[in-house]
């Protein structure tokens, strides 16, 4: 029985370590968060990154306005965002209830009614996320290289509409924009340039 608890004991511990060592150190996390913002942006954005169990940490305090997040080490391929620091209330919260185990749709019902209710604020004025991705087959997780990124950019625009904005709910060309959840809280204007594979 000793023998099996010992066998047990040394396989936690190794997976363990092959957890850690798929976290990027934070310098390189750093690097590849702010790859998603615009270039002047980058030196002074304030950085979320992951520490060697998961957690999402403050890598590095920003001065600017901008918020990236580096690459979850624990999905596949690759991903990192940067938005403006007025979203932060509304990114929290989403995370805040994911943690909690909530689905997308309660999250969303969730901050609509928060929004509503006025105990979560939204930007007054549009605001913007960018999204820098790769899949597996573009993507070192050990070396966190990243080659031939595909991007979306996404415009918070609480409660547009297609009639307020003259958007459609759809895209009729590729990178066109596209209003997505109009009249809501999370009112969006879609931008997607056509991805690698579709060049």
């Amino acid at each position: 029985m000793k023998t099996y608890h010992l066998i047990f004991f040394f396989i936690s511990i190794a997976l363990s370590c092959v957890g850690q060592e798929s976290v990027l150190n934070a310098e390189l996390q750093i690097e590849n968060a702010v790859l998603a913002a615009p270039e002047d942006l980058r030196s002074e954005a304030m950085v979320y990154g992951f520490d060697g169990d998961g957690n999402l940490v403050t890598l590095r305090e920003g001065s600017n306005d901008m918020v990236c997040i580096a690459d979850d080490p624990s999905r596949k391929g690759f991903s990192a965002s940067c938005y403006h620091r007025d979203l932060e209330p509304f990114m929290q919260r989403g995370r805040d209830l994911r943690k909690e185990g909530k689905s997308t749709q309660e999250i969303f019902d969730m901050r609509e009614n928060e929004v509503k209710a006025g105990s979560l604020n939204m930007p007054a004025d549009p605001t913007t996320l960018y999204v820098l991705s790769a899949p597996e087959g573009r993507y070192n997780a050990e070396t966190g290289e990243v080659t031939e990124p595909d991007f979306r950019y996404v415009v918070y625009i609480p409660y547009a509409t297609a009639a307020s904005t003259g958007l459609p709910l759809s895209p009729e060309a590729p990178g066109m924009p596209w209003i997505m959840d109009p009249g809501t809280h999370r009112a969006h204007i879609m931008i997607n340039p056509p991805k690698k594979e579709e060049r």
